[in-house]
């Protein structure tokens, strides 16, 4: 269809509707007549040979282009003109013009009903336009009319009410311009009441306003104004932020962020902040002691003010240093506690802006996010900073003065203030305090190890001067009653049970920021604290009353005559330390055989010098409690002091070469590994002349002290005094009681102890503390190996006949004698008793070890015998049984030690000769001689020569691993 519209072009026609639009060319267009219209309908009708003829018609044809058609077939002609090939060719021309016309006759027939409809719309368009002509023309008219009928006084009016609303307008921007003028009056009186928000906001609304009248030359001079007029305003922001960070006010401070806001600059604001804040932990601690060193020194001399910090800080005096750091704590504390309240304003308010964001629009949510993350963030890295400071400036002050110069009172009160720091700097950002720890450990531990040496020198001193006389102290005494323990009660020490403590503490912890926010420091100097507390440990006379001294030597032939403390603090056989409950009048009366505590008051014994290791600890503890990091280092001194006192009673009491050749195994292996220990780690030996010494060596002996020497007023070796029995039961007790005040402070320990040092605390209690009641045994087997004289009853025994024929009815003399010297050693232990207070674990191992040297050495008596019969052998047992029944008059201690000993020696004489083989290879017990005897004296009467000499073969190899 579009390449027979562009035919048609070519020849001249148009299609209906684009002949529209040219109503001039309606006339000439050309309608095919009558004989064409024939002529192409006699012209054959198959449409599809029609359809082939229009589509062999060349492209060119169709071309929208100007197309010239003659000269493009004059062109195609060929040189040489065929004229049978030009007639053909102009017939096929013809019938493609006959096809495209025929084509053309149909299309336009087809249309013929839509080209008269358009022409008749054309038509009544005409119309129409004509029609608006006429009103067009009228309209004019009438214009012309109306316009000559408003005269100028109309028009006058007009103008005069326009001229009077500017002038209305002008009037208003006029007193507006007046009020912008003398806004400055009002900003300064806003300022002065530190009105910021005010202030800020009143300028940004005349700035607003200004704006709108800049058109006026007068408004620029007032905008420079306003504008010099809000720096001045930031610059006094800047100041009043400043303020904040030595005395934060809630009102001020919410007023300078509400003026920051406005301004915008939230950020800044927080930027600025921090760097007030270090500013004023500089100029803080930099003032406080300028003002302490010109008040030491006289004057106001001006070359302190130019010194550095750290350069000022070594003139500081030792008179002026501890209230110069206290004033320096406290200083430092309102700044962090200013920090402290600054986080808390925000929290708060992040807080109420949230809630009141999600309840209206969220616009701006974004941004006021953003500024809220920033702020947190700034806060948070802040306090990791501003401690940091903290630690640095206090670090510098610390090193300004050697620490060493000072008392032990006052380098603990210096301890005190750091330690109290440290927990401020701890709960203020979570820091562990590294810097002001290792400053502060460096010295403690040097200032601690020379003071730990002199406190060496001085328990030496204190122990060889020690003449072991009872330190009378109240029964209920306990160490928590010592100043130097008070502590522990305060702390909540882990020792107290849950129980003893206050009931709150159970509670939740307040902190020192919550104790100390709106009132008081935490590093206020407390004054005369110790001297409102006093002591009240020491009794008179051994006694607490009068009326306890009277009847503590009562006879208690009544349960009236029994006092209720004696009844309450009766203590167990067995342990020693546990309270019977309830204690019978009979138990008593059978107990004061053994128990010669019953005439005193159960006091602790203890001496001077165990009061003051005692002290010692409690001073020791002291640093370790203020400053955990040396935990290790004090306990490890607080060991050294109860080893000294340890190995010293040992020295002085314990030591005898011939114990350990008795067998009996008085010394634990534990007991001999502890001593060798300390003797070799702290005990300082007699020093050799060799040159070739080693420098370490010299440093070794520097950390030791010379093993101390009993006093010469101590007298060990008169038998009336039972060889010092009271001076050993005071020594050895006041070391068992020093070990449980140990004991009772090992949980406290342990909770300072470091993780990975708990191994040398839990070895120090298991190998150390836990042998202090063994050293009981060697030093009161002294005392039982002189105290009966043994030898002149083996003298007793060598003249007695064993070999008598007939049974005797009557013992021999000795046991009577053995019995004597037991009644005469109970005699002097009441005596003894007398003086000091013999604790019930004592006199049984007094008894013991007495009642375990008589048997056996009724068993040598027995060995040396040289002739002996059935009879004597008899007697012997008579003898032993008399011996049993008298002894058992004398203590209530059961079993007899040793008493199977002798028993089965005796019955040894009646196995035979196979059970006599084997009854020596499970006895070792017995000596050699003693074996021997048995076999040659005893047995030699119903076994032969070589049986006789297989059991003599049998006790030289048991007898050879002892060689």
């Amino acid at each position: 269809m579009q390449k027979i519209k562009s035919l048609m072009t070519r020849q001249g026609l148009k299609s209906p509707p684009e002949s529209l639009s040219d109503l001039g060319a309606i006339e000439s267009l050309r309608v095919p007549g009558k004989e064409e219209f024939r002529e192409l309908r006699d012209q054959p009708s198959d449409p599809q040979a029609e359809q082939e003829l229009i589509n062999s018609i060349e492209q060119v044809y169709f071309s929208t282009d100007s197309f010239d058609i003659v000269k493009y077939e004059l062109e195609k002609l060929p040189p040489v003109l065929n004229l049978q090939e030009l007639e053909e060719y102009r017939d096929k021309l013809k019938q493609q013009q006959a096809a495209v016309s025929k084509k053309v006759a149909d299309l336009i027939l087809e249309k013929q009903p839509a080209y008269v409809k358009e022409l008749e719309r054309v038509t009544s368009l005409q119309t129409g336009l004509q029609l608006a002509a006429v009103i067009c023309t009228n309209g004019r008219r009438h214009l012309n009319i109306a316009k000559e009928g408003f005269t100028q006084a109309s028009l006058g009016l007009l103008a005069n009410q326009r001229k009077r609303q500017l002038l209305i307008g002008l009037l208003k921007s006029l007193r507006t311009i007046k009020t912008l003028q003398r806004t400055d009056v009002r900003l300064s009186e806003m300022l002065e009441e530190e009105d910021y928000p005010g202030a800020i906001q009143l300028c940004l609304e005349c700035q607003k306003a200004a704006s709108t009248f800049k058109h006026y030359s007068c408004i620029s001079e007032l905008n420079s104004k306003l504008q010099d007029t809000l720096e001045q305003i930031e610059e006094q922001l800047d100041v009043a932020l400043s303020k904040i960070c030595k005395n934060f006010d809630i009102n001020h401070y919410t007023k300078v962020q509400q003026a920051y806001r406005l301004l915008g600059k939230t950020q800044t604001a927080m930027d600025q902040l921090h760097m007030h804040f270090t500013q004023a932990i500089h100029n803080t601690v930099f003032q406080v002691v300028l003002g302490y060193v010109e008040l030491c020194s006289g004057n106001t001399d001006t070359k302190f003010q130019k010194l550095q910090y750290k350069d000022l800080c070594t003139h500081v005096t030792p008179d002026s240093y501890i209230p110069c750091l206290a004033d320096l704590c406290k200083a430092l504390w309102e700044v962090m506690l200013s920090y402290y309240r600054t986080m808390e304003w925000h929290e708060k308010h992040d807080n109420e802006d949230t809630t009141s964001a999600s309840e209206g629009s969220n616009m701006g949510t974004e941004e006021t996010n953003f500024d809220r993350g920033y702020i947190k963030k700034k806060l948070e890295h802040g306090l990791t900073r501003i401690w940091q400071d903290v630690q640095l400036k206090v670090k510098t002050y610390l090193l300004g003065t050697d620490l060493s110069i000072f008392k032990y009172d006052d380098f603990i009160f210096v301890l005190d203030i750091i330690s109290r720091l440290m927990q401020v700097g701890e709960e203020f950002c979570g820091s562990k305090s590294e810097v002001l720890q290792e400053s502060i450990r460096k010295q403690s531990v040097n200032y601690f190890k020379n003071y730990h040496r002199t406190r060496l020198d001085e328990l030496r001193m204190f122990l060889e001067n020690e003449t072991w006389e009872l330190c009378p102290v109240k029964s209920n005494f306990s160490i928590l009653q010592l100043h130097e323990f008070k502590f522990m009660e305060q702390s909540r020490s882990p020792s107290v049970s849950p129980s003893k403590q206050p009931a709150s503490t159970s509670s939740k912890t307040v902190t020192l920021f919550e104790q100390y926010c709106s009132d008081g420091n935490p590093f206020e100097i407390q004054a005369n604290h110790k001297d409102e507390e006093t002591e009240d440990v020491l009794a008179s006379n051994g006694y607490e009353s009068d009326e306890q001294e009277k009847s503590a030597y009562q006879e208690y032939d009544s349960d009236s005559d029994v006092p209720e403390e004696l009844k309450r603090d009766y203590v167990d056989e067995q342990t020693g330390d546990a309270p019977v409950k309830s204690v019978s009048r009979e138990t008593l009366k059978s107990r004061k055989k053994s128990d010669y505590s019953l005439n005193k008051v159960n006091a602790p014994i203890l001496t001077n010098t165990t009061l003051n290791v005692i002290r010692l600890v409690g001073k020791y503890m002291q640093m370790m409690n203020i400053l955990k990091p040396i935990a290790f280092d004090v306990i490890h001194f607080m060991s050294q002091l109860f080893d000294y006192y340890l190995y010293a009673i040992y020295t002085f009491f314990g030591r005898n070469d011939s114990l350990e050749s008795t067998g009996l195994g008085l010394s634990s292996s534990r007991l001999r590994t502890t001593l060798n220990r300390i003797q070799e780690s702290l005990i300082a030996m007699e020093v050799s002349a060799d040159p070739t010494a080693t420098l370490t060596a010299a440093e070794e002996r520097k950390e030791k002290v010379p093993s101390p020497h009993l006093s010469h007023l101590v007298v060990l070796t008169s038998g009336d005094t039972l060889y010092g029995l009271a001076e050993r039961v005071v020594a050895t007790e006041s070391l068992v009681f020093l070990a449980e005040q140990f004991e009772f402070l090992q949980p406290h320990l342990d909770a300072v102890m470091p993780a990975v040092k708990k191994p040398f605390l839990q070895q120090f209690y298991s190998q150390t503390v836990s042998t202090a009641s063994e050293l009981r045994k060697p030093i009161y087997w002294i005392v039982a190996g002189k105290a009966i004289d043994y030898e002149q009853m083996l003298l007793l025994m060598a003249n007695v006949k064993w070999d008598v024929k007939e049974i005797m009815s009557q013992h021999n003399i000795y046991v009577d004698a053995l019995l004597k010297e037991f009644e005469q050693f109970n005699r002097r232990l009441n005596e003894v008793s007398k003086r000091v207070r013999i604790p019930l674990p004592v006199s049984n191992i007094l008894w013991e070890h007495c009642i375990r040297l008589a048997n056996r050495t009724i068993v040598e008596g027995y060995a040396n015998v040289k002739k002996c019969s059935n009879e004597g052998r008899a007697l012997m047992q008579l003898d032993f049984q008399q011996f049993l029944m008298k002894l058992e008059k004398l203590t209530d201690i059961r079993p007899i030690p040793d008493k199977e000993f002798v028993e089965t020696y005796i019955k040894a004489y009646y196995l035979t000769e196979n059970d006599m083989e084997r009854w020596i290879k499970e006895h070792r017990e017995y000596s050699t001689k003693q074996l021997t005897n048995l076999v040659n004296v005893c047995l030699g009467s119903h076994i032969n020569k070589k049986a006789r000499q297989k059991l003599l073969a049998a006790i030289d190899d048991i007898d050879r691993p002892k060689r």
